[in-house]
């Protein structure tokens, strides 16, 4: 058989023993060929089970996969007859079948079983409809394997944001589940000039998606931009009896707390309280998870007039009353001074990063930093519930580590008499 020349990231991936391995990859960096070299390859290792391929609509399977499929198995030498519409499979000889199909139809992923399955571009789809198909097309993979080895399904997609391949692969994935990503630069292959003609025509955060393979907000700028869940991350947490700074948000069943610690004189977050009731529900999950702490709290201003249970006693004065060390102004921060002491701490002029997180432990915070997006209107977007932690977080950060302005003035010269 004719050799073939993958890739590193193309390799990986077709070589994954995982059983849920995805690629993502950036433009031009090879992800269908890979897609449809571990088909073929998981094919001839099992002759007598069926193997799915999964694309996106039915025109890109008649576009994309039977012509990619029909050029590398004449490379290889491999004898095989393909059976286009209503069919949709091809057959190699003394092999069972590949069954081809599209995603935009979910409820007709029925009435056949295969043993290995593969899936592309599965991320241009909205999350619950890939959701849906994910589901589906495991429900297919169920033919037994001779050796025993598990049924696998490989992904390759470009990221289209924080969708789906994003929430099962990246930022929660269960075990069998491991991603490969593969800039552009990783193939070798690629005309001269090609990724220089990405530059030229795409933004930045763009660029991290479409050329390094990266998981970015394609729908706007992201509030918090220089944070980084690799470059800024912590394995950190609160030593014993160690001093707490709480930064805290006011929302009634949506209240929000992100630990910290102060560390060499730089902030860590190693906790988080999200999605909690009220201010008196707040105050039990703290003394009961911190009780050998001294804590002192970075809340919204606003609570000192707000209320978020039925009572008499505002919520500053709630804290207070606590035992907790409440720090705050008059009034907040203008929303963009506290954004840019944030953005700052991530990552500064000099690109040191002051401010880390331990992302294990504060994963929702995490998925919010990465996520929340300016509104048409140029403000960090409130409509997601993407804005309550790392506003919380923001109160203490400006307070503790705030931006100092050069302030313009008049300088005297002289004396007038």
């Amino acid at each position: 058989m004719p050799q073939i020349e993958p890739s590193c990231p193309q390799f990986d991936y077709i070589t994954a023993e995982e059983p849920f391995p995805a690629m993502v990859a950036g433009f031009g960096a090879g992800k269908t060929e890979a897609a449809v070299l571990r088909s073929i390859i998981g094919k001839l290792a099992y002759p007598t089970l069926n193997r799915g391929f999964y694309e996106p609509t039915y025109d890109l399977v008649r576009m994309i996969a039977f012509p990619r499929f029909e050029e590398v198995l004449t490379r290889l030498d491999i004898p095989y007859k393909l059976y286009k519409t209503p069919l949709n499979y091809i057959s190699i000889e003394g092999y069972s079948n590949i069954f081809f199909r599209s995603m935009d139809a979910p409820q007709r992923i029925i009435g056949y079983e295969h043993g290995d399955a593969d899936v592309d571009e599965l991320d241009t789809l909205k999350a619950k409809d890939a959701a849906e198909v994910w589901r589906r097309i495991l429900s297919r993979n169920r033919q037994k394997k001779p050796d025993g080895k598990p049924n696998t399904i490989g992904t390759t997609t470009t990221p289209e944001g924080f969708r789906f391949v994003y929430q099962t692969w990246k930022q929660n994935p269960r075990p069998g589940y491991r991603i490969i990503q593969a800039p552009t630069e990783s193939n070798p292959h690629l005309p001269e000039g090609y990724i220089d003609s990405l530059r030229a025509i795409y933004p930045e955060a763009l660029l991290q998606a479409y050329l390094m393979g990266e998981f970015v907000n394609l729908t706007s700028g992201t509030v918090y931009h220089t944070f980084s869940r690799e470059l800024n991350a912590s394995d950190a947490v609160e030593q014993r009896g160690e001093h707490l700074h709480v930064g805290m948000d006011f929302n009634v069943q949506a209240m929000s707390a992100v630990i910290h610690v102060i560390r060499d004189g730089d902030p860590i977050a190693v906790g988080e309280l999200t999605g909690v009731l009220d201010t008196p529900a707040m105050i039990e999950l703290l003394k009961a998870r911190y009780p050998e702490h001294k804590l002192t709290i970075y809340p919204d201003a606003s609570g000192k007039g707000r209320k978020t249970v039925d009572a008499s006693t505002n919520d500053l004065a709630l804290l207070r009353q606590a035992g907790f060390s409440v720090q705050v102004d008059n009034a907040n921060p203008s929303v963009r001074d506290r954004v840019l002491a944030m953005c700052s701490a991530f990552s500064n002029a000099k690109g040191e990063r002051r401010y880390r997180v331990n992302v294990k432990r504060c994963p929702e915070y995490t998925s919010c930093l990465e996520q929340q997006a300016y509104d048409k209107h140029g403000a960090p977007d409130k409509t997601q519930g993407l804005d309550h932690a790392p506003d919380a977080a923001g109160y203490f950060v400006h307070r503790m580590f705030p931006i100092h302005k050069p302030r313009a003035g008049m300088k005297r010269i002289g004396g007038l008499g």
